[in-house]
């Protein structure tokens, strides 16, 4: 990031406390976040101009982006259950994701529901 991508986000920021506080406009406010938005995407736009430009001569920054990008999240956050119990360990997730499911898509003329293997937890 430059120094001038890096003075619209600190822009942003001051301007998102006074807008909190009443000091700011609403619409100087949303000026300020839309010109900020615009630069980054610009900023990206960029990049990936750079990257496909120059992709003979520095590969290992291309095979880097590309990896970034396939790079997903792979681990569920903590359910609620219905009684209100807080479930972490990814089989009583598994479980009640189950159960949530096959209450959903059951119909009175099928029998069939998921099973859930028996298995080592991540956590």
């Amino acid at each position: 990031m430059n120094k001038e991508l890096l003075d619209k986000f600190r822009l942003k920021k001051e301007a998102y406390r006074g807008w909190k506080q009443g000091q700011v406009a609403r619409e100087e406010y949303t000026e300020i976040v839309q010109a900020a938005r615009d630069q980054v995407r610009k900023a990206k736009a960029l990049i990936k101009l750079n990257l496909t430009r120059d992709i003979k001569g520095n590969m290992k920054s291309f095979y880097k982006c590309v990896s970034d990008k396939r790079k997903t999240r792979e681990n569920v956050g903590p359910i609620w259950k219905e009684m209100g119990d807080l479930i972490t360990w990814d089989m009583d997730k598994a479980e009640v994701l189950n159960d949530f499911f096959a209450s959903v898509f059951a119909s009175k003329g099928s029998s069939h529901t998921a099973q859930v293997t028996e298995g080592k937890g991540r956590d």
